[in-house]
Order: structure tokens, then C-alpha cells, then sequence
């Protein structure tokens, strides 16, 4: 089975932290020169039309390459399947905090509530009809809702020459630079792939791919997958697929996980992150606290799981600790209800204990972490976008993606700043994460030429 066209790829080291790729210090002053001279758009809002979203248990085969006990040791399970408690890690300092500091004092509340939100182009552009170049209308937009990125979908990718216009030039509009994301996982879930036009690599589902055995074509789906994004201009994919395909009956998740079998998939993931970190494209572990045993698609209804806290961690959370080990940058926190853990039916993008106290505190993830969309039945069904955008702030989110009206959803963030419901300090701690992290990955431009 051919799993890839991409061969002769040079070998580099596949585990880099985001903080090893900085400029010289010396660049420092130049750097604070010219972001802080930026000036930002006015405070806005804008209506969003709803677009849609994105084998039998066995010992791991010999040679799947990671194996447990290639964890971090604050990351391996301890008998009773829960990470020991560590200290915080010393950091080393570096040019980029100071830079990413400066530039997050010279934003206004409203400029830094609007780099909390991923949409969609027509969101951004409050239009019915599908986006597929940047007319003076989408520039204008970005100007007055400085989102943090967009998201593009099949409709928007039309050809190479068109999609990497488009980008480049919401790109040019923006003045803090955009995440620019897609949903590209291989199998079903592939905007470009399954777009013949763009003649990018088509892969197999990843069922097929963790079949196989070897982590080699996982590290190969990440690599060839975030190599082909970034000649477009995309910096962010909502891949690889964390979930473990441990329930039958689940109609949304199958074959885009690596397996039913909780170590193969971990193996899987964390080699496919290091494919992804190999290339530069941003990746993301989704859906946490994982979708494979629900029985309901979150897109229509309400998904839950009725597993203990446990059972999780046997199972569902082992492949998020082994990506969150190889260096994942964002993980996507699904409409997931967990009522034997959190003792009711909070959707786990709204929930504190779950966003803060497991993904962040228990697993000790410290990169971005966003919501699933926003639009599906399982949020909008029973929240507004204001009490969804405040409540996953509240729960420790830092993005917001794809709000069912974008407008709401800031203002209601203002608002709840404004009467102390939320911190500006909470706000900040999200916004310095997005900023540290478009920094470190050159979305941010640095004034490279002054090397």
C-alpha cells in the first residue's frame, strides 16, 4: 500500500520545543520598535451563517517505535493511572516574552478579546455566500475585528493559485498576523486532499494507517501533510485525530482514529505530531477528553461518556499524553460530557474542571487550547454565544472557534470583563499564549531582513 508520495525527506530533530526556534537577541530592540508601533483596528461585531465543522484490543506490535516508557516521567501513568504531581519546570528566559509582554500592553481590551476567536471567512465578512478571494470587504473586517485567525473549509479552496491569494492577502490585512487553519487528518476529513485540483497527497484513513504497525507513515501523514499546507500558506491544521475508536457504535469518529487499541493510537499520535513539528505547520490533538466512546456526533446533539475517571486514563487520555509529550501545540477540546467524572452534563469546553483542572493541571499541557466549533447543536442547543464564549474563557479555553455569532460573543467577553465576571488578567493569559506562540512561529513577522 502506497501511503505517501513524499519520499527523500531530509531528517532534522523531531521533537523541537517552540521556544528553541527564536531570533538573536540582539534582535530584540528592533523587534519592540516596530510591534509596538503598530496600531490596531476599532471594536466591532459581525453575524456569522452556520457552516458545518469538521480492530479487536491487542499488545502492541514489536516495532510500533514509542513505547510508555518513552513518556516523561510526569507524564506516565502512576499505578493508580494518575500522573504524579510535579513542580512547575524552570524556564529559561528568552527574547520573545518580553516581546510578546510589550506587545500585549499596547492592546485595548477589545483588540485582545478578538484574538480569542478563530472563524471562518464568511463569519469574518457577514456574508450568506461562500469567500473565495479577499474583496476589499474582507480587508476592511479584519481592520475592525482583529480576529486572531480564520478557518477555511472545502468551498474556500478552490485551486493553489486562488487559495494561496486569498490567504496572502488576509494575511496583508491583518495586523497582528492570523492563524490560517484548515481540517486536514487524511481519509474523509481532508479540505485539500480531497480537492483533486490542489494535487496534494491523498491519504488513507488513519485506521488503516495505524493498522499498518510501523509509526514511520504516521510521522510521514504529519510531515507530508504540514509540508503541502505551508506551500499554501496554512500555519495551523486541526489534526491528528487523538481519539481512541474504543466504542462501535460511534458515528463520528471510526476510522479517522489510529485504533481501537489505546497504545497503538498513542504510538500513532505522537509520531505523527513529530511529522507535524518536522514540517512548521501547527498541529492539534483533538478531541479531548476524547470522542471515540460517545455515541452521539457532538455536531447534532449531546456526546457523552459515562467512563470513570479511571477508565480515562487507561484509555482516552493515553494518546494526548504521548502527543503532548512529542510537542503538540493546541489541543482541541470537544462538546464532551463526562458525568461519572465532573458529577453532571457541562460540555467539556465549558468546564473548568475538566479544560483546567485534568488538560492543564493533571496532564500539564501548557500550549493553546481551543474549542471545538461553536456552531454545533451540542453548544447551541443550550447556550447563547455570549454564556458559551464566557463560560469557556471561564473554563480556561484561549480560543474560541467559530462562534455561532461573533458579535455576541465579544461583547458578551466585554461585558463579563466590564462587571468583573471575567479578569482582564484571565483575558491576558490567553492573549500572551496566542501572541508567544504566532511569535515563535513567524506569524508575527519579524523584521528578518535586519539579520
Amino acid at each position: 500500500m502506497a501511503l505517501s508520495k513524499n519520499s527523500g525527506r531530509q531528517q532534522t530533530h523531531r521533537h523541537r520545543k517552540i521556544k528553541s526556534r527564536l531570533l538573536p537577541i540582539v534582535l530584540v530592540p528592533v523587534v519592540l520598535a516596530v510591534i509596538t508601533a503598530v496600531a490596531m483596528g476599532c471594536f466591532g461585531t459581525a453575524r456569522q451563517d452556520k457552516p458545518g465543522s469538521g480492530e479487536a484490543e491487542s499488545e502492541p506490535p514489536a516495532g510500533t517505535g514509542l513505547v510508555e516508557s518513552a513518556l516523561p516521567d510526569a507524564l506516565n501513568p502512576t499505578s493508580s493511572n494518575v500522573p504524579a504531581e510535579s513542580k512547575e519546570p524552570e524556564r529559561t528566559p528568552n527574547p520573545l516574552d518580553s516581546v510578546a509582554q510589550s506587545l500585549l500592553n499596547s492592546m485595548s481590551i477589545e483588540e485582545k478579546i478578538y484574538q480569542l476567536f478563530i472563524v471562518t471567512p464568511e463569519q469574518l465578512c457577514d456574508v450568506s455566500g461562500t469567500v473565495t478571494q479577499a474583496e476589499p470587504a474582507a480587508q476592511t473586517a479584519l481592520q475592525r475585528h482583529p480576529v486572531g485567525g480564520v478557518s477555511f473549509f472545502s468551498g474556500n479552496i478552490q485551486t493553489p493559485e486562488q487559495i494561496t491569494r486569498l490567504i496572502e492577502d488576509l494575511q496583508a490585512s491583518s495586523r497582528l498576523g492570523l492563524f490560517i487553519a484548515v481540517d486536514e487528518e487524511g481519509g474523509i476529513v481532508a479540505r485539500l486532499g480531497n480537492n483533486p485540483k490542489m494535487g496534494t497527497t491523498v491519504f488513507p484513513p488513519m485506521g488503516r494507517i495505524g493498522a499498518s504497525g510501523d509509526t514511520e507513515n504516521a510521522l510521514n501523514v504529519g510531515l507530508t501533510i504540514g509540508n503541502e499546507l505551508r506551500q499554501f500558506g496554512f500555519n495551523l491544521n486541526f489534526a491528528p485525530v487523538a481519539d481512541v475508536n474504543s466504542n462501535p457504535n460511534n458515528p463520528v469518529i471510526a476510522n479517522r482514529s489510529f485504533s481501537s487499541n489505546p497504545q497503538i493510537a498513542a504510538n500513532m499520535v505522537a509520531a505523527c505530531v513529530s511529522g507535524f513539528k518536522e514540517s512548521g505547520v501547527l498541529c492539534t490533538l483533538k478531541h479531548f477528553p476524547g470522542h471515540g466512546d460517545t455515541e452521539t456526533d457532538s455536531h447534532y446533539g449531546v456526546a457523552s461518556s459515562n467512563k470513570t475517571i479511571e477508565e480515562l486514563w487507561n484509555c482516552e487520555f493515553l494518546p494526548f499524553q504521548y502527543g503532548i509529550a512529542a510537542g503538540a501545540d493546541m489541543i482541541m477540546i470537544g462538546h464532551i460530557s463526562l458525568p461519572n467524572v465532573i458529577g453532571n452534563d457541562t460540555p467539556a469546553s465549558l468546564s473548568y474542571e475538566i479544560t483546567t483542572g485534568i488538560l492543564r493541571e493533571q496532564l500539564g499541557f501548557d500550549g493553546l487550547i481551543i474549542t471545538d466549533s461553536m456552531v454545533m447543536e451540542a453548544i447551541t442547543n443550550r447556550f447563547s454565544s455570549v454564556d458559551a464564549a464566557v463560560q469557556a474563557i471561564q473554563a480556561g479555553a484561549d480560543i474560541i472557534l467559530m462562534p455561532a455569532n461573533i458579535g455576541d460573543a465579544v461583547n458578551g467577553i466585554l461585558d463579563a470583563v466590564k462587571s468583573g465576571e471575567l479578569t482582564e488578567k484571565r483575558i491576558d493569559e490567553s492573549v500572551y499564549r496566542i501572541l508567544y506562540t504566532k511569535l515563535a512561529h513567524g506569524i508575527i513577522p519579524l523584521p528578518l531582513g535586519e539579520q
